[in-house]
Parts: C-alpha cells; structure tokens; sequence
C-alpha cells in the first residue's frame, strides 16, 4: 500500500509542516518531554511521526561525540541498526500499543511494568500508545503515577483523534502537538513524492482533483491514487468520472432541472463508469454545504442550483444516510437511488 510504503522516515519528510516544525524545535532543545500527545484526526501523520521520534532518539549515529562546531543532528539516519529495526517494529526499546483493544487496567500495568526496564539497545524506551482516549478510566488513573514521575530513559507518545475522552490530569503531563488536517501544498507534496518513487506519469490536475477528495488526509490521498493506478484510470476523464465530477451536467443538476428518470439514469451511467459512490456522495454533501452557507451570506454557492434552504437540508439529509449505508449494501448505488427517489417524492407531496 502506498501511505505504508510512502509514509515519511525522517523529520524532513513529515508532509505535516506544523507539527513537523514542533517537532524539530522539540528535538532541537536541550530539554526533551517525556511525555507527547499527539492530537489529529485520523491520516494526518500521528503514527508515523512517532515513530520518527523514536528512531531520532535512539539513532545509533547520535550517539557518537560530534565535533563542537557542527550542530546537534536529530535526523535519523536510517542506516543503523536501531532505525532499520524500528522500521521493522522490532526494536525492543520501542513498544506499540493500539488502546482500542489494549484499554484496561492490565494492560496498561504492563506497560507500566516495562517501563521500569533500562533500555536494551537504545539510549531511550518509547511507548507509542495509539487511539489513547481509549483507555478505561482505571488505566488513566495507573498511568497518571507513572506519567507524574518517569525513568529519564523513558519517552511516552499517546496518539488520539479524540482529545477531548482524554482526562486533563493526563493532558496537563504531556506537550500537546497538533496533526491539523492536511493542507492542498502538503497533500500534493506527498503525491508528488509517490509519484516520482513510483515512476508515474500524472498529469498534476489529477493531482490536485485527489488531494482535494482527500479530505485533509494524507492516508486518503494515497489510498486514493493507488486506486486510480490499479484502475488504469489516470487520464482526466476517467477520474472525473471516478469522483463523479462530470464535465457535463451535474447530479444535482441533473435533480435541480429534470425528473427522477434523469436522475436514476445518471447515477447508472455513473456506476456504469466504475465511479466510486462514497466520493461522489462526499462530494455532493460538500457542494450542498457550500449552498447551505450562501444561503445564509457566507460564502458563495455553486452557480446555476437556485435550491430552497428545505431542499438543500432534505438533500443533505438523505445523501447522509446514504452515505452511512455504504458500508452495508450489496449494491453500491441503492443508498443514493433511494435518496434521490425520497428526495422527488417528497418535493412532489409538498
């Protein structure tokens, strides 16, 4: 999968700026936190930069002597033996734990109990612990004792897309970095970078077409390309096509002008395509968003779809459900076939 052969191994390659630059100036000061709350939603680069973290401070090259006149290197080098086996996750110093199915009390006494250990290899133990907010309230409350006090030699990442589960008890340990949604430049950045490796001819209005369905996600913009690529589907068109952005009219043209006929006609010819439903739903919530907004004076609305503010929350109603229902059906257009039917019967009964 490109987003896990692609994902960043150095402090530079972090397509997230923000925390990017966070993070440099953390590893650039002479006094390192021991314990990170890393805070984002999910395929902003949280896991990932941990393990970066971990591989800085464990890299065997930072621990030689450096003359006095070069700066403090904190890249690592992804050479050594330390980076390539925490690449490898098999490290011993470096221990990952996924809180959705590792929350309770014992397994958090267990980590606890590991990070009484000295290092085996490195200079530091690190515990990534992932979807932190995931932890009972029994576990927070054990690994407060341990947070309050750690060994020097023990470094503590607690990732989490919902920070607001977290105790502030627990927060007020940690330094806070932000994974903010992944911006247009830092999207393309990463697509250009896979791009290249993989030696792909993309013209760059794909590219920029994927990073804007991404939703601020670097997982969904790799995810995305890829299936392009195993779709043979990087020609203009064709991803119009895919993301169900026609050159041509509209499906919410298509319900604003004509009738339901035209309507399931569009949504065949597009399955027909091979177009992917769950974007083209996204992409409809997104354009009836906008409408939402200018009816109230923010922003401005797509051009020509003069709907009442009653079709456009029916609408958004009905193409959330069938969203939902995605992951459900045996046949990927009947959530919004009978979204779009609801719709039309319920504008005729008014």
């Amino acid at each position: 999968m490109y987003y896990l052969t692609y994902r960043p191994r150095t402090i530079e390659e972090i397509d997230n700026i923000t925390p990017r630059e966070t993070i440099k100036k953390i590893l650039e000061s002479k006094s390192l936190p021991h314990a990170f709350l890393f805070v984002g939603q999910k395929g902003t680069g949280k896991t990932s930069t941990a393990r970066i973290v971990a591989k800085s401070l464990n890299c065997i090259s930072h621990q030689h002597p450096q003359s006095p006149k070069q700066p403090k290197s904190i890249e690592p080098c992804n050479t050594c033996a330390n980076c390539k086996s925490i690449d490898a996750s098999s490290f011993p110093d470096v221990l990952e734990m996924d809180a959705a199915s590792n929350r309770g009390i014992n397994e958090v006494k267990n980590l606890i109990k590991e990070s009484s250990f000295l290092p085996i290899a490195g200079k530091y133990r690190v515990f990534i612990i992932d979807e932190a907010h995931m932890i009972t309230s029994d576990g927070f409350n054990a690994l407060l004792k341990t947070l309050e006090e750690p060994p020097s030699t023990v470094i503590f990442i607690l990732a989490t897309t919902n920070p607001e589960k977290v105790p502030k008890t627990i927060m007020s340990r940690c330094v806070n970095v932000t994974f903010g949604k992944a911006k247009k430049e830092e999207l393309l950045h990463m697509l250009h970078r896979i791009v290249t490796m993989e030696k792909l001819k993309v013209a760059p209005p794909v590219l920029e077409l994927i990073s804007h369905h991404a939703d601020g996600s670097f997982r969904d913009a790799a995810k995305l390309l890829e299936e392009l690529v195993m779709q043979n589907k990087l020609e203009m068109d064709d991803v119009l096509g895919y993301f169900g952005v026609r050159s041509k009219e509209s499906l919410l043209h298509t319900l604003h002008t004509k009738d339901a006929h035209a309507a399931l006609s569009w949504i065949e010819e597009f399955a027909n395509a091979g177009g992917s439903f769950k974007n083209l739903i996204e992409e409809l919530l997104s354009q009836l968003h906008s409408l939402l907004l200018a009816k109230h004076k923010i922003g401005e609305g797509q051009s020509g779809l003069n709907f009442s503010l009653q079709e456009i929350t029916l609408l958004m109603k009905l193409f959330n459900e069938a969203y939902v229902s995605l992951r459900n059906t045996p046949i990927e257009s009947i959530p919004l076939e009978i979204a779009v039917v609801e719709f039309y019967n319920k504008r005729v009964s008014k």
